[in-house]
């Protein structure tokens, strides 16, 4: 889960389906007591209609956790904090950041700093849709050392400079969890 629409539908199909989640949160979801193995079957089927899955073991949950942390960093902070992935994902996670990478890279194929990347510049492209703020006001929100460097990285990852992307805006933006991989 990746927004508020999808947390609201996600509590109302659960409390439809008889269940009272205590907290739907950023691709969690918690529960005042332990479901049983029905509840756990309910949930299930409350959810895969609406394109939504249990992760149920420990590696899954661990890339859910970091990708969570990515999407948290680029989408609800106000400015890139001075601090580098991997020592915000040490801090928020607890683990050795090799571990982290290694573990991603395997599982989503892809490198942990292209799905950051690639996180990153969905986010420009939706700040540039927005129209509220300049594009060095958004190189700095969003932690680049200058607009140069936003600018070749927003032309590597999407082939087009962030002002031709800021003519045809909606189009070419997509959904966090549709974000490529690259």
């Amino acid at each position: 889960m990746v927004c508020d629409r999808c947390k609201m539908m996600v509590r109302q199909e659960l409390e439809r389906a008889g269940l009272s989640p205590e907290t739907v949160g950023l691709g969690e979801i918690e529960f005042s007591q332990v479901l049983t193995p029905q509840q756990i079957t309910i949930v299930e089927d409350a959810l895969t209609p609406l394109g939504f899955e249990m992760i149920d073991d420990r590696k899954s949950r661990l890339i859910e956790q970091i990708k969570k942390a990515v999407i948290e960093l680029v989408y609800y902070t106000e400015e890139m904090p001075k601090v580098n992935l991997s020592t915000h994902l040490i801090q928020k996670l607890h683990y050795d950041y090799s571990h982290l990478s290694n573990l991603f890279s395997s599982i989503e194929g892809t490198t942990l700093e292209k799905y950051f990347i690639a996180q990153k510049i969905e986010r420009v492209k939706e700040l540039l849709v927005y129209d509220e703020m300049t594009l060095s006001e958004i190189s700095f929100q969003m932690g680049y050392s200058s607009v140069a460097h936003l600018s070749n990285q927003f032309k590597k990852v999407t082939g087009l400079t962030p002002s031709h992307f800021k003519t045809i805006g909606h189009s070419k933006r997509n959904t966090i969890d549709k974000v490529a991989k690259s």
